[in-house]
């Protein structure tokens, strides 16, 4: 048996870059830093802090999109990949991210204390684990890009 899960809760350290794929598929890059603080040997505050590239696809791409921004506040939830191709000079090249499969905005703009989340997998998660007390809502069930979102 194996686990392959990360979860993060960080800042956008840049607005999401998204394009779309040949089948028109959206897809959203976010660059995430997350941040820790301690001590050093002299007693001074340090902090440090860790870049992750995180993947999202389809219509949490669009979200991602539509309404987050550089600084913006998420949790993100997803399995760890590895991905390899060869560059224009034949090298070949490696990437880790995080394919977002569950995102929640925990700042966005409009949003109240009790935030809304997405979770692009089919099974709901109770929320044991997340920082908030809503439910992640299944990204079938969103409206069209079209309609406004439901907060």
């Amino acid at each position: 048996m194996s686990v392959n899960k990360a979860i993060i809760v960080g800042r956008l350290g840049q607005d999401p870059e998204v394009r779309y794929t040949q089948s028109n598929a959206a897809v959203a890059t976010l660059s995430i830093a997350t941040s820790e603080k301690y001590k050093d040997r002299n007693g001074q505050m340090q902090e440090s802090t860790e870049w992750h590239r995180c993947v999202a696809w389809g219509r949490t791409a669009e979200i991602c999109q539509q309404y987050l921004k550089k600084g913006s506040l998420v949790y993100i939830e997803g399995p760890i990949q590895t991905r390899s191709w060869e560059d224009k000079s034949g090298e070949k090249k490696y990437t880790t991210e995080i394919k977002v499969l569950s995102l929640q905005m925990l700042d966005s703009k409009g949003m109240s204390q009790d935030n809304g989340g997405y979770n692009n997998q089919n099974s709901q998660s109770n929320g044991s684990s997340q920082p908030q007390k809503k439910e992640a809502v299944d990204l079938s069930s969103m409206p069209d890009k079209d309609e406004d979102l439901p907060f």
